[in-house]
């Protein structure tokens, strides 16, 4: 009862903070003129994602559950993406797809491009090719290389089209200045660090007392807590009415969780970080890709009605492929 009531803390305390951390990282966007180009998304996307780069730093150095790092990382662009169902249920003006600016389709398949490539290096892990410098896979630095490429692509594609969600986003806090700003987003930073440092610790016990595998623990329970900011974001854009600052902010969330891979591969000496995890993390690797890919169909096609339970037929897809994929992680993860 204890590791869960701590379990529900962490959840607490990184929903709680994550959500300012987020809130003053769009302040700082907006005080500085970084709203209206790509360098705003980057703030506030990974504002959100600094509870799964803090967690996945913990369980690499401190833990030594690197199934549950991955799983995280991976469980998370999973995650996100079942936010969209969320998002579509709650905006009943019209469908999520046939409201959103199809310039979305960018960051989806730019997403797509970086996970289908951490899939691919895992089960390259598996079939013995572990190419490596020192204890790092090779595989990290062309992460790296790719993030920053595909934000230049969307630097390019922004500079040619006027995003919907920064010109919703724009002089929204005319209350708060700079400094304030600054001030309660190292605040709500710190608070997420000491969260998400000790989550891992918690996910182990809990592992190790249920009987569950850490990669299902990682994959589940680990993600719903450190995507919390996320969903925080999510609610609190769609009742501003700033739809498109929502689904860019998922999307980006996800390129941004693929490069904490890198990161966590740095700081894990025993070897390449993907070399010492289960198989079973290629399944939500790919199962991500499948999501993603439905999502660039959605935008494309804009579904304009409702097909079951309230939900474009776009978004059951996700939500089945979302259960399937924790169903056989919980069934076969080891």
């Amino acid at each position: 009862m204890l590791l869960w009531l701590q379990l529900l803390l962490c959840l607490a305390v990184i929903g709680y903070a994550g959500y300012f951390l987020s809130r003053y990282g769009d302040i700082i966007a907006e005080k500085t003129g970084m709203s209206a180009s790509w360098i705003g998304l980057i703030l506030l996307s990974t504002s959100t994602s600094l509870p799964e780069l803090f967690t996945g730093i913990s369980a690499v150095t401190f833990v030594n559950a690197p199934n549950i790092a991955v799983g995280n990382v991976l469980g998370s662009t999973v995650f996100n993406l079942f936010i969209l169902v969320m998002l579509d249920a709650l905006y009943r003006r019209e469908t999520l797809y046939s409201r959103a600016a199809q310039g979305h389709v960018l960051s989806a398949s730019l997403g797509t491009i970086l996970i289908a490539f951490a899939g691919f290096s895992l089960l390259l892990d598996k079939v013995g090719i572990s190419p490596a410098w020192g204890h790092v896979g090779l595989y990290s630095p062309f992460i790296v290389l790719v993030y920053f490429i595909a934000m230049r692509i969307v630097y390019s594609y922004e500079r040619r089209t006027l995003s919907e969600y920064t010109e919703v986003s724009a002089e929204r806090y005319p209350d708060v200045t700079l400094r304030s700003a600054i001030k309660g987003y190292a605040l709500a930073a710190t608070a997420v660090v000491i969260a998400g440092s000790w989550l891992p610790f918690v996910a182990k016990d809990i592992s190790g007392l249920m009987g569950w595998g850490q990669s299902f623990v990682g994959t589940l329970l680990v993600t719903v807590v450190t995507c919390a900011p996320e969903v925080a974001v999510t609610i609190s854009a769609l009742r501003i009415g700033a739809l498109d600052m929502a689904i860019a902010n998922l999307l980006g969330s996800n390129l941004f969780n693929i490069i904490i891979l890198s990161v966590d591969d740095v700081l894990y000496t025993n070897g390449p970080l993907l070399a010492h995890v289960d198989a079973s993390h290629a399944l939500t690797a790919f199962t991500s890709v499948m999501m993603s890919a439905l999502v660039a169909v959605g935008l494309i096609f804009r579904p304009q009605r409702r097909a079951v339970m309230g939900l474009t037929w776009v978004s059951l897809g996700l939500f089945l492929m979302y259960v399937l994929n924790t169903w056989i992680l919980f069934q076969h993860g080891h």
